[in-house]
């Protein structure tokens, strides 16, 4: 049997490093001075829980795997089999294209067919570049087909530093809105509301301990360089994960099972939440033959 997740390319700049995976083009490693910043997982174990996986042509879940397009119901395969949902879109498991591959910056693509579910073929691109202390992760969506449609994208990577407890780590997250959801059903069950006065409002650091979230985040306020900056804590420690002003949603998931590591924390940068391709909330719009590219990254100061 093959690796499940394929070749595994390594990236490096300084004491920087990374390793990116042929399959799913996933964030398996990402380092500085041999201190760990995202959890890692075995090359020839499948993703624990999603990690490191670029989510698209939609992330998190479609409700039934059903939507509408031009008046005609679509059904995506389910892949959620235990809520019935079609979840983090089509590209997980698909083998990527290598495009390019330089010390310190790689470049996959795939192509999103015609299939059931899904009506209009897309071309999509990530590239992961280095900097002596920080990744930048670009993608890039084109419409390769002759009708519009919008389509969403995320990434799923699960954060650390170093050796420190989850529980001990403190959040700060610049988001104003909240969309809570159902355990059971990991789907929001009531619109998004204001944070202000609740156990979801994050803006001014919160340890971890305690918290339990699969959560979608909104009203993400940008710092003055124009971007979102969640930062992660301990002590002196910093770790900033920022996103570009399209991806205006993260996820917050706080599992206690990460093979591997046990508690874990997710934080994952969307630009739409959960059931966008129903509900059209934050959905790019592509045209025949346009494209679309938006970037995040992580940051160690």
């Amino acid at each position: 049997m093959g690796n499940p997740t394929g070749q595994q390319f390594e990236i490096t700049r300084g004491n920087a490093r990374a390793v990116v995976t042929e399959i799913g083009a996933g964030l398996r490693a990402f380092e500085v001075g041999g201190v760990p910043y995202v959890e890692e997982f075995p090359e020839d174990a499948h993703p624990p829980k999603g990690a490191g996986q670029v989510l698209l042509p939609w992330p998190n879940r479609t409700k039934g795997g059903q939507w509408t397009f031009q008046g005609e119901k679509q059904q995506l395969e389910i892949t959620e089999e235990a809520r019935g949902n079609a979840i983090h879109g089509l590209t997980r498991h698909l083998e990527w294209e290598l495009l390019e591959h330089a010390e310190s910056s790689i470049t996959l693509a795939v192509d999103v067919e015609v299939q059931p579910g899904w009506p209009v073929p897309l071309r999509a691109t990530v590239t992961y570049e280095l900097a002596p202390r920080e990744l930048t992760v670009t993608h890039e969506i084109r419409n390769e087909g002759e009708q519009p449609i919008g389509v969403g994208v995320g990434t799923h990577p699960y954060f650390r530093i170093g050796d420190v407890p989850t529980d001990e780590l403190t959040l700060t997250l610049p988001a104003s809105r909240v969309r809570p959801s159902r355990p059971d059903e990991q789907m929001p069950y009531a619109p998004e509301q204001d944070v202000e006065g609740t156990e979801y409002d994050f803006r001014a650091g919160r340890v971890l301990a305690g918290v339990d979230l699969d959560t979608a985040f909104g009203g993400l306020a940008a710092a003055e360089d124009g971007l979102h900056h969640v930062v992660l804590s301990h002590e002196d420690q910093r770790l900033l994960v920022w996103t570009g002003p399209d991806f205006r949603w993260a996820q917050v998931f706080t599992p206690d099972d990460l093979v591997g590591r046990g508690r874990a924390v997710a934080i994952e940068p969307m630009t739409c939440p959960a059931d966008a391709l129903n509900t059209g909330t934050d959905l790019i719009e592509l045209e025949p033959s346009a494209s679309w590219s938006g970037s995040w990254g992580i940051r160690v100061p």
